[in-house]
């Protein structure tokens, strides 16, 4: 049966504003990926990203460009091969997954040999900013379990002590986005493992992760920008002990779950993260965080509005969205 594919962008706005070390949102775009056949419709959405030097243009264009070749029917292991491991891809897999499990009646996780959604333990993001707004931000949610703080190359130590203290039963993650360097995140280490800190996320700039061999890592580092494509896992053995697994980097949940796989049996702990999105991004997402060491879907949550039908949450724990919306 043809498949006919469309594509679109949505703006959505965001929670007031949303900063990490390398940029500042209002809104995010979404690009927006539907399937039809036999009166069917499958969707995906994904988050170009510009720091992987990916616009809306270029995933629309990519793909129109792999369009052909599933209005003949590829599948979803055939998409490796039409795409590189990025947006485009995670749109067009979830789409298909999406499409294969509406047709067929069986749900997603069935499709993919792994088990159902269910409510897990998300992050909550505090975005960047001074100590005492994140002071504010941490008190606000201070009834959560696990707390992610953004965060540059100054004032860290001071932002982590105020949401320490405003949280002080939380867990913590310190998100760099690439901007310390080698001597701030070895200064750093054992005041933040003092704190607390459970992780500390992607601390060095992609490329430079060889440093991280050579120091002592009393808080666990996780790779995030240095965790990307198809075979990530090799590359970052004895530097990393964690790795963020999103499936805008791995070209879908399709090569997720055997990146997250591969990522246990080489003794890393895993995160589940996402991009800043709607709980269509979200959903294929929840189908590896049952398994995961640390869960970060919280993108619903940092928007002003999200889809009907959504991701659920508790304060606590975050619930998958239906069936109805995705899977």
């Amino acid at each position: 049966m043809k498949v006919a594919c469309t594509a679109r962008v949505e703006r959505w706005p965001v929670r007031g504003t949303f900063a990490i070390a390398r940029d500042t949102y209002t809104e995010v775009e979404a690009v927006v990926v539907e399937l039809r056949a036999g009166g069917v419709v499958g969707r995906g959405e994904c988050r170009p990203y510009a720091r992987y030097g990916e616009s809306a243009a270029s995933v629309l264009a990519e793909v129109e460009a792999a369009a052909p070749a599933v209005a003949r029917g590829a599948s979803r292991a055939a998409l490796v091969e039409l795409l590189p491991a990025a947006a485009a891809r995670n749109a067009l897999d979830a789409a298909l997954l999406d499409l294969e499990a509406k047709r067929s009646g069986r749900p997603a996780h069935d499709l993919l040999g792994v088990g159902p959604p269910r409510p897990v333990e998300s992050a909550f993001t505090l975005g960047l900013d001074t100590p005492a707004r994140t002071a504010e931000a941490a008190a606000a949610a201070a009834s959560r379990p696990l707390l992610k703080l953004k965060v540059a190359d100054d004032g860290v130590l001071a932002r982590v002590r105020a949401a320490r203290e405003a949280a002080p039963d939380a867990r913590l993650i310190v998100d760099a986005n690439e901007s310390w360097t080698l001597a701030s995140l070895a200064r750093r280490l054992p005041t933040l493992a003092a704190l607390g800190v459970a992780l500390v996320e992607q601390p060095l700039a992609a490329g430079e992760d060889e440093a991280l061999a050579g120091i002592d890592r009393v808080v666990p580092i996780c790779a995030d920008e240095s965790c990307r494509g198809d075979d990530p896992i090799p590359a970052l053995a004895g530097r990393y002990d964690a790795v963020n697994v999103k499936l805008d980097k791995t070209g879908g949940v399709t090569t997720a779950v055997r990146v997250a796989r591969e990522a246990r049996e080489a003794g890393f702990r895993v995160m589940v993260g996402c991009m800043v999105g709607t709980s269509l991004a979200m959903a294929p997402a929840f189908l590896l965080a049952s398994e995961a060491d640390f869960v970060d879907l919280d993108g619903p949550l940092l928007l002003a509005r999200d889809r009907d039908g959504g991701v659920r949450d508790d304060g606590v724990r975050l619930h998958p969205p239906p069936r109805e919306l995705w899977g």
